[in-house]
């Protein structure tokens, strides 16, 4: 299968929440008022079924909706990216097939996860799903769901195959990323998953964020990513302490439920709050916010400046 070019991507990629009803369903009306308002934002591009868009709770006749969703509303202004995340090949090369004949730009995938891995076999991994696909692939560097860090001798090589054509480091390695960045050729694209720590990743010489708080705020990010951009480091500091501050509405549920739902229900609840989602609801099993905690993330944004 021809490989499709690759153009080096940079900026502003949030991983996009998937709305749902408040009987788990995809909500596709409100999914493309988010991705208005992502756009409307300035993002440089969407990633589709990732951590923030609850990929791992997506029956497969969701993801389609997903993907047919906002691929189909997109119609190429920006990159659209897919998670193509699943246990073992056989499993993500099927999502490949279906993220392929939606029309995406490129796709993403962890290292295989639940059986026990090599780097060998993790390789393999990766050659066979750029291989079937002939899209550009990106490595999801994710240990804490996938249980297996990806070195940077491993994504290196693979960029030197011209297997994978950038990586979402969530790693919170540093020094892993530093490595990655100072060995990297062009277009190998370095995007850092940190929410956090954008204008150090930045400054060392990523590419870009992949940032799940960039659904609430993307006006923020690609305001810090400008500044980065023209050498404004200070206006980039102040930019990301901004948003240090709001993403701690991730941890308003406290220890009453896991992060994932602590997490994800804060963003859920800040767009509604922000009138961009009809319902806050996640996807079973999460524990749902309660009325106390939607309203101390209403604090949160009012001080943001985002209500």
């Amino acid at each position: 299968m021809t490989k499709k070019s690759v153009t080096k991507l940079t900026g502003v990629i949030p991983p996009v929440c998937t709305p749902m009803t408040s009987d788990g369903q995809v909500d596709a009306d409100s999914l493309i008022r988010l991705v208005d308002h992502l756009i409307e934002g300035g993002v440089d591009g969407l990633f589709v079924l990732g951590s923030s868009s609850e990929v791992a709770y997506l029956t497969d006749a969701q993801r389609r909706v997903v993907l047919d969703t906002v691929a189909g509303h997109v119609g190429g202004r920006v990159p659209v990216l897919a998670g193509v995340i699943d246990m073992t090949t056989p499993r993500v090369l099927e999502h490949v097939r279906v993220a392929v004949e939606a029309g995406v730009s490129g796709l993403v995938a962890t290292a295989p996860f639940y059986t026990r891995t090599h780097p060998t076999e993790i390789r393999t991994h990766f050659r066979t799903i750029s291989a079937e696909s002939g899209l550009p692939v990106y490595a999801y560097d994710l240990p804490v769901a996938v249980h297996t860090k990806l070195t940077a001798e491993l994504l290196l090589g693979l960029a030197a195959e011209g297997v994978l054509a950038g990586v979402k480091d969530s790693s919170g390695d540093d020094g892993g990323l530093r490595q990655v960045i100072l060995g990297r050729e062009a277009p190998f694209s370095v995007l850092t998953g940190s929410e956090v720590t954008v204008d150090s990743a930045l400054w060392m010489g990523a590419d870009g964020v992949v940032p799940g708080l960039g659904n609430v705020d993307p006006h923020g990010y690609v305001r810090l990513y400008q500044a980065a951009r023209q050498g404004d480091w200070e206006a980039a500091r102040l930019e990301q302490e901004r948003l240090v501050r709001l993403f701690e509405i991730v941890t308003v549920g406290g220890g009453r439920m896991g992060g994932s739902s602590s997490g994800l229900g804060a963003f859920k609840a800040a767009l509604h709050l922000r009138g961009v989602i009809d319902h806050p609801a996640t996807a079973l099993p999460q524990v749902p916010l309660n009325d106390e905690e939607t309203a101390r993330i209403g604090k949160h944004l009012a001080t943001a400046g985002l209500l």
